[in-house]
């Protein structure tokens, strides 16, 4: 294992979803750990810590993915919390779901407004910023 590529993507993981992407590396560590590592090393280790975008245009290009995708509604989730840590307004959220309609259809913005309606109580209620 390469160690400094898990080490950077445990803090950029960290960083983005805080205990949300702790949970998920937890609840792989029974069942596919190395799937768990992957996830830290790749995407994370690699691709978030590159210096093209910042961390806000990555997470509104990976919410507008995963809600163009319509079935990958978990990760949505953790992905608009990760948007909203990161800076991204509720605002930004629906906006990026609206656009989602033209490019990926209205059941597909649809679902996404649903999931983000869900963050968004979600963080109401433990009274989390955004």
């Amino acid at each position: 294992m390469d160690t400094q590529r898990y080490e950077r993507g445990w803090k950029k993981l960290e960083e983005i979803d805080g205990d949300a992407g702790k949970n998920v590396m937890e609840s792989l560590k029974d069942i596919a750990p190395d799937l768990g590592r992957y996830i830290i090393e790749f995407p994370f280790g690699d691709v978030y810590s590159r210096p093209g975008l910042d961390l806000k245009s990555r997470e509104i290009a990976t919410v507008a993915a995963l809600a163009a995708l319509g079935n990958a509604r978990p990760q949505l989730k953790v992905h608009i919390h990760g948007a909203l840590n990161v800076g991204c307004t509720r605002e930004e959220i629906i906006e990026i779901m609206i656009q989602m309609a033209v490019y990926a259809g209205f059941p597909a913005a649809l679902n996404g407004v649903f999931a983000a309606k869900e963050v968004f109580a979600e963080r109401d209620n433990s009274h989390q910023p955004n």
